[in-house]
């Protein structure tokens, strides 16, 4: 694989992994359109650490905040009930990580019940091109949505069960993880700053045993040299680092039907391609 495409590939999964228009829909498109060879899994692997690194860097005080919560409530845990619920009520950090668990819970089943078809699925370009549309309908309803919504202390563990199930559904290429997520919080009444911060907080634990579940697949098969496993780490993570930070403005403003268009044109340009 030449380093021309190593860079276009990193450069596809930074900006499509944060921006709500599918990282692995547009893989899967550039890959078919340009003739690209599929990356080699160790690649594939790099290209994701770097949008890990990306959200690790931009998010990681509320990463930290999160932690300590959550060992304060497990401390609560051994004190009774009554300590667990005025944790969970009054402690937002602890609320935060534990809706991340809560939230984690069905995206882990959809994701495991998914892992042995996931090659399939990849190989649509048609799937790609259907969900594209799906995605952009749910941004583009999101321009019904009130401008004020319910804070963090609010936020129901029913909620985040149905947030992590619409990240486990993200699986399939074309629906867009960041924008589905961000949709389903903002449909569920959420504030449109906490539903972006929980869903790219969510998003670490997916992305990390998507990770694990690569590297064990890995083994030892072959690899591109070092320097191109570098290369498109660091490409994956400056764009995605870029990428994330203008969403979070984005949605802070309301204005996250802007991409619906965009997934529009290309869902139907893939299918219309495809069928004649």
């Amino acid at each position: 694989m030449h380093w021309l495409e190593v860079v276009l590939l990193g450069v596809i999964q930074g900006l499509t992994e944060f921006l709500p228009v599918s990282s692995s829909g547009h893989l899967v498109l550039f890959q078919g359109l340009m003739g690209m060879e599929e990356p080699e899994l160790l690649l594939d692997i790099c290209l994701h650490v770097g949008t890990l690194a990306a959200v690790l860097w931009v998010f990681y005080p509320q990463i930290l905040e999160a932690a300590k919560g959550l060992f304060r409530f497990c401390a609560a845990v051994l004190k009774g009930r009554a300590a667990m619920a005025q944790v969970w009520a009054d402690d937002q950090d602890a609320r935060m990580a534990l809706l991340i668990i809560i939230g984690t819970i069905p995206t882990g089943f959809i994701g495991m019940g998914f892992h042995k078809i996931a090659d399939k699925l990849f190989a649509s370009p048609v799937l790609a091109g259907a969900m594209l549309l799906i995605t952009g309908a749910l941004l583009w309803a999101t321009r019904y949505v009130r401008a004020e919504g319910k804070l963090l202390p609010k936020v129901t563990w029913g909620n985040a069960l149905t947030v992590g199930t619409v990240q486990g559904l993200a699986i399939l290429p074309g629906i867009s993880r960041s924008g589905s997520t961000i949709c389903a919080a903002l449909f569920l009444g959420v504030d449109r700053e906490v539903a972006a911060r929980y869903s790219f907080l969510l998003s670490i634990p997916a992305i990390a045993a998507a990770l694990i579940l690569e590297v064990a697949d890995a083994g030892a098969a072959a690899h591109p040299p070092v320097s191109m496993l570098l290369l498109g780490g660091i490409v994956s993570a400056l764009t995605g680092l870029a990428a994330l930070k203008w969403l979070l403005a984005i949605v802070r403003k309301g204005s996250l039907w802007w991409f619906a268009p965009y997934c529009w044109l290309v869902g139907a340009t893939v299918l219309v391609a495809n069928f004649i």
